[in-house]
């Protein structure tokens, strides 16, 4: 190399030992803000809302009724049961629950003008007709129940709804719903229910109406019994195409594993008889009047 040359070299390696170049991998600093410029705000999280009963899913409610604390109880005054109404508390939340511990059992029972062998008056049934109303899918036409101990003894607990009345006071004072269609269809649900499990004691007083004119069925202590035919079928006009499907996938296995305890097999074994006839019943109703008729 002649010594100009070298001498170029030199003068462009100082010069870069100086002054390097900035790689393009590198983050400039950003510039600094102009005077009198407006920066946007950093958004905070919303702070979650707290619990409360209102707020409460099905698993908290049931959760809640297992687990909190009993502070007061007093007499719900309606029902021959005597259910008892209990305020539980936890966490800051208090809200009130239905105590029915009866199990009767009697060879024979006057109930009216009707002597019913075999007579049996149990809490055990409302825990089987939450089970299986979970099954149909109408758990959201019942409060959440759960089985606990209280006072000694061994009963139902639910969750106790907030109502505008029973069916009873709607029907004293004449009050119509403020959509008919809507109300027939759930009370057509609640009648196939009633239905399947043979439930001899639902009167307008277990018929609670909530604030949104929702059904709430409670009190099923009478029902589920053995015999395998349908009570008053002629009341049977109308069905949930749903609520249909879900009784035909009905099985002994399948109601076994939900209901547990609460039902003997001679009990499963009259439900799934009972859902055997509604089946056929829907079925001819369809055939005599067709499907817009009778399905909904």
């Amino acid at each position: 190399m002649r010594g100009a040359d070298r001498r170029v070299a030199v003068l462009l390696l100082v010069s870069a030992l100086i002054f390097p170049t900035s790689s393009s991998s590198e983050q400039k600093p950003a510039p600094p803000a102009r005077k009198g410029a407006v920066t946007a705000p950093v958004a905070k999280k919303a702070a979650p809302k707290p619990l409360t009963a209102a707020t409460m899913s099905r698993d908290q409610k049931r959760d809640f009724l297992l687990t909190a604390e009993v502070v007061a109880s007093k007499e719900i005054g309606k029902g021959v049961t005597k259910p008892k109404r209990l305020t539980l508390t936890q966490n800051g939340i208090t809200h009130d629950a239905a105590f029915q511990s009866v199990d009767d059992r009697r060879l024979s029972h006057k109930v009216g003008n009707v002597t019913e062998l075999n007579f049996v008056d149990g809490y055990r049934y409302n825990l089987a007709a939450y089970a299986l109303a979970g099954l149909l899918g109408l758990d959201h036409m019942m409060p959440v129940h759960v089985e606990r101990k209280w006072d000694g003894q061994n009963g139902s607990l639910s969750w106790w709804a907030d109502v505008l009345m029973d069916e009873g006071e709607r029907q004293q004072k004449k009050i119509q719903p403020p959509n008919s269609l809507e109300w027939n269809a759930q009370m057509f649900r609640m009648r196939v229910f009633a239905a399947l499990i043979r439930d001899t004691d639902r009167n307008q007083g277990n018929v609670l109406i909530t604030p949104e004119w929702k059904v709430m069925m409670i009190d099923f202590t009478r029902a589920f019994r053995t015999q395998k035919t349908l009570e008053n079928p002629d009341l049977l006009v109308k069905v949930d195409k749903a609520l249909l499907g879900r009784m035909k996938t009905l099985t002994e296995d399948g109601i076994k594993a939900a209901v547990g305890k609460y039902l003997t097999g001679e009990e499963v074994e009259a439900v799934l008889a009972r859902r055997d006839q509604l089946v056929a019943h829907f079925g001819e109703l369809v055939a005599k009047h067709g499907e817009k008729a009778v399905l909904y």
